[in-house]
């Protein structure tokens, strides 16, 4: 018998009878469920219990407890929650920027339920500890799931080789010194060799310093019309080629970031069909924009812009967005490059040469970007607007089915660095997104979650939006009801 004394501190109990604690439910009904893991493409009720997908279909509305909340969600689809493999929180060290709250903030109104963050923080993530003090800050303040990176070198530095076995024990879900890029390729066959030991991916930012010097922009046509420094294709490509000798070489896994350049299509997916255990993701501005836009928005809509217009477009039905020439806000790395290279990007998404889309979300202050071209830093936000983007150049163009495109931010990045996400399967996570592909909205970057305003899209009629978004069972994330169309009922 317990002392009565004590009977008041124990959960549950009343009289000596344990209690059931109410489940927490949540029934998504008549939405067009779509989970490329089980090749599941159809109308149907999703239930949520307890952090848990519980049953998908029939069974759901069945199963559901009374007391669940209902949502209706016709019209809507539901699919696995987004993963974004390619984030830059800017935390530790760099706050001003971004920290995790807000990243995560706009990462959820993205539709994002995962993230990986970056290791190019201050300090750099190279060590169990940092790792730590990331996975416990996001544990507290983070509203969806963040993993985390680490160091490929110490300091990322590309001078030594960090900890790499003590980062994989730390939870480290990848290394990279995304931001800058191994140039010693002995360096980095040994690091090939230790994350093939430690089943990890290596993610490279593939950039040859000695080829790219001191460029600013895509080496082309408008490097000169402008006077720019050019940024040579060729220095991406010259990466990617050695990644593709290393992976071969070592067996481990390598993943080419933020591929820009139609050579470096051209390479992986001939390495590829050899069976490299090679990979590539792009992001929306690199096949959405072009060099055109640094001249500013008349000569961009005036020529590479003309695709991105509907065909019967008419200058008085359309109000286009506009920007100056020299606008940093168009300065990423590696640049915008040719409407060559942005077909090519797209083609490769296309046919499954890049199997994974993300946004290289970097976020900087706005007095950092308020300066000359030359001498302003690379990097543009993307959380909120790479579904829409993407989704207008993939979906909507009929390029590639709605399941395929979902792949790219679900299966695919979970496979590539082997997250228990991705999937609606019973039993798993209930990390869940829901987005309208034909919703219509304006964004502005007055009207973002994230601390920084360094978007290219400023004022853009993008197409298709997340309307809500759920992280092991919790809404963290819902779209004005008006808005979005949605009708919730307890």
């Amino acid at each position: 018998m317990v002392p009565k004394s004590y009977r008041s501190r124990l959960p549950c109990q009343f009289a000596n009878v344990t209690l059931k604690p109410r489940m927490n439910a949540l029934l998504l009904i008549g939405g067009r469920v779509i989970d490329p893991a089980n090749h599941l493409d159809s109308s149907a009720d999703l239930l949520i219990v307890d952090g848990k997908i519980s049953a998908v279909g029939k069974e759901a509305s069945s199963n559901a407890p009374a007391d669940a909340e209902r949502i209706d969600v016709k019209g809507m689809i539901v699919c696995p929650g987004l993963i974004d493999l390619h984030v830059h929180l800017r935390e530790p060290g760099q706050t001003a920027k971004e920290n995790i709250a807000t990243g995560t903030a706009a990462a959820a109104r993205g539709g994002f339920t995962s993230l990986v963050c970056m290791p190019n923080t201050a300090p750099a993530i190279d060590s169990a500890g940092t790792v730590a003090l990331i996975r416990d800050r996001a544990t507290q303040s983070g509203v969806v799931n963040v993993f985390v990176s680490g160091a490929i070198t110490k300091n990322i530095a590309g001078e030594e080789l960090a900890p790499i076995g003590s980062l994989k024990r730390a939870g480290v879900v990848a290394i990279t010194d995304d931001g800058h890029c191994v140039q010693n390729n002995e360096l980095m066959r040994r690091a090939c060799e230790y994350a093939k030991m430690f089943d990890l991916t290596v993610m490279d930012h593939c950039q040859d310093y000695s080829l790219v010097t001191d460029g600013v922009m895509h080496e082309g046509y408008w490097s000169t019309a402008l006077g720019l420094r050019g940024w040579p294709s060729a220095g991406e490509e010259m990466i990617v080629a050695r990644n593709i000798l290393m992976a071969e070489l070592t067996g481990a896994r390598v993943h080419c970031q933020h591929l820009s350049a139609a050579g470096s299509v051209a390479l992986i997916r001939e390495a590829k069909k050899r069976g490299v255990p090679i990979s590539g993701e792009a992001c929306p501005h690199h096949f959405v924009l072009t060099d055109a836009a640094v001249a500013g928005s008349e000569k961009f809509w005036a020529g590479d812009g003309k695709s991105l217009l509907p065909l019967n477009y008419q200058p008085s039905t359309i109000n286009l967005p506009s920007w100056p020439n020299y606008d940093t806000n168009f300065k990423m790395n590696p640049p915008l490059r040719s409407a060559r290279d942005r077909e090519a990007i797209l083609e490769g998404l296309t046919d499954g040469t890049i199997e994974i889309l993300c946004s290289d979300h970097a976020p900087h202050c706005d007095y950092e970007k308020e300066v000359e071209f030359d001498y302003a830093p690379f990097g543009i936000t993307g959380l909120e607007t790479e579904l829409a983007l993407s989704l207008m150049q993939l979906y909507h163009t009929k390029r590639i089915p709605l399941s395929d495109l979902i792949a790219k931010y679900t299966t695919a990045p979970a496979t590539l660095l082997n997250l228990r996400k991705g999937t609606l399967s019973v039993g798993a996570d209930a990390d869940v997104t829901v987005f309208n592909p034909d919703l219509e909205w304006v964004f502005d970057v007055a009207d973002t979650a994230s601390k920084s305003r360094n978007s290219p899209f400023h004022n853009w009629t993008l197409k298709g939006r997340a309307i809500a978004t759920i992280v092991a069972g919790k809404k963290v994330f819902v779209e004005q009801p008006e808005i979005a169309g949605v009708q919730s009922k307890t």
